[in-house]
């Protein structure tokens, strides 16, 4: 099924501003967030307080990290993030500008990313910044605690699973080797302060664009919504494809309430698109 408002959207505008969340990963396998009325379909994610304080926060974190992780560090793009890849090779993509932390839109190929909640396959340590892979911290999980290695559970949306009920109590999370500090993946948690490198670069990039794109999200999350009121406010025209109601409703251009797959696979499906 075609999508020709969408299509006219890009065609006009030849420098878009491309804003994803969560609803571009579903079709690899990641679940979302939110249902269609914009609301958590799940206990809200940890805490930075939480996980920096409390002991049994770490541990229940790192036990459902290690179970969901097996799914989520296997995740291969879909069509969504190669249909944006397209779109940044015929030069038409000014930035774009991920709320994911599954690292997806670079591996089907997108270059100009900026991972605005950072990313899940790097920990880092709280005290010395040391940084480790996350598949080799996936190894000392298991080797910490095996009995955990076989455990089955549902996908959770933040490369964890649903584990309610278990008793993390012994589970064990290695510290820093290093220094023994706290190590905690490098994503932006709940609580947390997005760094501002990120946020200048990103605000840099929309002042250049001529419109933009919103591709799965909500924008339930202030510290995406923001860059869609400050296009707002600068008159840049703004359409955005998500199953259901966006915080930004009342300013959209354009709204398409389709798969974003589907919505974009015109710039897949014809070479000469845009």
């Amino acid at each position: 099924m075609e999508t020709p408002d969408l299509q006219d959207f890009v065609d006009r505008h030849r420098r878009l501003f491309v804003l994803t969340g969560a609803g571009c990963s579903t079709g690899s396998g990641i679940p979302d967030y939110r249902d269609a009325e914009g609301n958590w379909k799940r206990p809200q994610p940890v805490t930075y307080q939480a996980f920096t304080t409390r002991r049994d926060t770490r541990q229940r974190y790192w036990a459902r990290s290690l179970v969901g992780w097996r799914s989520f560090g296997s995740a291969r793009p879909n069509p969504t993030h190669r249909a944006l890849a397209r779109l940044e090779a015929l030069d038409r993509s000014e930035l774009l500008l991920t709320q994911n932390v599954d690292r997806l839109h670079q591996a089907a190929g997108s270059v100009g990313v900026i991972d605005l909640h950072g990313r899940l396959d790097v920990v880092r340590c709280l005290s010395c910044d040391y940084r480790v892979d996350r598949h080799a911290l996936q190894r000392d999980l298991l080797a910490l605690n095996p009995d955990w290695a076989d455990l089955d559970a549902a996908d959770a949306p933040d490369g964890d699973a649903e584990l309610e009920g278990r008793d993390f109590a012994s589970f064990a999370v290695p510290g820093c080797p290093v220094c023994g500090g706290l190590l905690k993946p490098d994503v932006v948690f709940f609580g947390e302060t997005v760094p501002r490198e990120r946020v200048d670069a990103a605000f840099a990039a929309l002042d250049r664009a001529d419109a933009v794109l919103v591709v799965g999200s909500s924008l339930m999350v202030y510290s995406g919504f923001r860059f869609v009121q400050a296009a707002a406010r600068a008159a840049k025209p703004l359409a955005a494809i998500n199953l259901g109601r966006t915080r930004a409703d009342p300013l959209l251009t354009l709204k398409v309430e389709r798969p974003c797959a589907e919505a974009l696979a015109f710039l897949l499906r014809d070479p000469s698109a845009t």
